[in-house]
């Protein structure tokens, strides 16, 4: 007989393999450099991802797509530039908080900041103003190269309705659930939440 963690294990991969079938390797999250990809996951809170696009080209047009140009940009000019990814006062906010979390612990420098263990590194970023569970992850993913699984909304929703999880589910006991019953593989769950994302924005209107 089965044992119920296999049980487990075959639905999640069973799960993967189907919507891998259906949208082939997503590459998802968008971003040219670390950093980049940090940035988006903090302003990709409460907004679309095309909002986010439309702020991260502003940065970059203005030449602040670095920790110091944010840190030493005056208030009106970023949150200028946030403006397209709402509540831009307080994404000006947490942004600034990362960047000087990301300058006064590894002087600015995202790669000495990925070598740090993933078991440091988490609780720092969570103690980070702004900077909650999803948007830890994100960044400790793929702008870090952790193998640590990010639960979204998308996420909940879609294993609920397969009956994989109960719809009340918290963040930790989900991101548990993947990161017990799957191998510990960076680019097996940066691809698995990248294709619950894109299932997520076709089915779940």
């Amino acid at each position: 007989m089965m044992r119920a963690s296999d049980r487990i294990r075959t639905k999640l991969m069973a799960l993967y393999d189907r919507l891998m079938g259906h949208y082939g390797p997503t590459g998802w999250w968008p971003g040219d450099t670390p950093f980049e990809i940090s940035v988006g996951a903090v302003l990709t809170q409460n907004t679309a991802w095309t909002n986010v696009e439309r702020a991260i080209e502003n940065l970059k047009r203005e030449r602040l797509l670095s920790a110091s140009a944010i840190l030493n940009c005056p208030d009106g000019r970023l949150e200028a530039a946030l403006r397209p990814s709402g509540y831009f006062r307080v994404k000006a906010q947490r942004l600034r908080s990362f960047c000087a979390y990301l300058v006064a612990n590894y002087g600015g420098d995202m790669a000495r900041m990925a070598r740090r263990s993933l078991e440091k590194l988490r609780p720092e970023l969570l103690n980070v103003h702004g900077i909650g569970p999803e948007t830890a992850d994100d960044i400790l993913l793929y702008a870090c190269g952790k193998a640590v699984f990010v639960v979204d909304a998308y996420t909940r929703r879609i294993l609920s309705r397969h009956g994989l999880v109960r719809p009340d589910i918290g963040y930790e006991d989900l991101r548990a659930l993947f990161e017990t019953h799957l191998p510990a593989d960076a680019h097996l769950f940066r691809e698995y939440h990248g294709l619950i994302v894109w299932t997520g924005k076709e089915f779940c209107r």
